[in-house]
């Protein structure tokens, strides 16, 4: 189902993140499929902590991005949402420049909820992340 529609519907998730944290990190999805979803976002001062290194916040935020995105693909987004309630991250690894790449691998998919581990890897594929996260699927309410 992904494969057949992948560059359109990466052209949208990429359309989704205007004027949110998306943009001020620099987040763009890069690849997908039917258990999976990849993204990268620039490492530079935008995302520094003091110490000049990849701040541990903005590595989950890429986390979650992607798993979030990855399943709103799986629900019908007419009438479901799907929100982010638990992440677990382990900074294994700390980067000062370059690309952080996440890769985000769909392991339980319910009803009610989605379970999601994501590795974070710099552009020379070593982890610098490992997470975890819970997505909610809630049915969405008239606004």
């Amino acid at each position: 189902m992904f494969e057949a529609r992948k560059e359109a519907i990466l052209e949208v998730l990429n359309t989704w993140g205007t004027e949110t944290l998306m943009k001020t990190l620099g987040i763009r999805y890069t690849d997908l499929g039917e258990d999976f979803i990849e993204g990268e976002m620039p490492v530079d001062g935008r995302v520094h902590q003091p110490l000049g290194l990849l701040h541990g916040g903005a590595t989950a935020a890429l986390a979650e991005t992607l798993g979030s995105a990855g399943s709103s693909l799986h629900i019908n987004r007419e009438k479901q949402a799907a929100l982010g309630i638990e992440i677990q991250a382990t900074h294994v690894r700390g980067l000062r420049e370059g690309i952080a790449r996440g890769r985000a691998r769909l392991i339980h998919k319910g009803a009610s909820l989605h379970l999601w581990e994501i590795e974070v890897r710099d552009q020379n594929n070593r982890m610098l992340s490992h997470c975890k996260l819970t997505v909610m699927i809630v049915p969405l309410r008239d606004r």
